[in-house]
């Protein structure tokens, strides 16, 4: 039975890009047809569909590759759950160019380690993003999404309401507007009676 790798690369943002990810796979003999891929996934998300379909492609004997642990899982339980689970299907887990041993306990430990930097680093991200949207919103520059609807569009669209002979689909066709965006303005302008 030959053995295959299944490439795995994953970025969190769509603006990301994944070139750098592959051009290391397909360097570790990855055939960049047998790459899957999950643009604007973080690793926190366990339903990512590219893991998924690279995990469904493995087969016993087979290896999956990721050029490092934090593109597979950004938990310690995700990534041991991943490989454990690898390892019962009777497959080999490759991060960067190291095997993953769960056998071995110094790669058992090597891994534990790995995945708790990874999981740390994700902590760190999440505290900086939550800083730096006080540091906004105390400056006053982050005001959430702008409203669909003009402040005026906003009154008529309650007029309307108010008249009893418009329904939430009704104003949502004549504002052009989804009818959970009707609901909302109805509920900023009951708000700020």
């Amino acid at each position: 039975m030959t053995q295959i790798l299944i490439g795995y690369a994953r970025c969190s943002t769509d603006k990301q890009d994944l070139a750098a990810q592959k051009g290391i796979l397909v360097s570790f003999g990855v055939a960049s047809d047998r790459i899957y891929t999950d643009h604007g996934f973080t690793g926190t998300n366990r339903a990512r569909p590219g893991l998924d379909q690279a995990l469904a492609a493995l087969r016993e004997g087979d290896t999956l590759v990721v050029p490092k642990l934090d593109r597979l899982a950004r938990s310690v339980p995700d990534a041991r759950d991943i490989a454990d689970k690898l390892a019962v299907r009777g497959i080999k887990l490759q991060l960067g160019t190291s095997i993953h041993d769960p056998t071995d306990p110094m790669g058992k430990l090597f891994f534990n380690i790995l995945a708790t930097f990874a999981e740390f680093e994700a902590d760190l991200i999440r505290m900086r993003t939550r800083e730096g949207m006080a540091v906004a919103r105390a400056k006053g520059k982050l005001r959430g999404k702008k409203p669909k609807l003009s402040d005026r569009q906003q009154q008529e669209l309650r007029s309307m309401y108010d008249t009893g002979e418009y329904s939430i689909s009704d104003l949502a066709e004549v504002f052009s507007i989804s009818r959970p965006t009707v609901y909302r303005t109805l509920g900023r302008q009951a708000a700020a009676a």
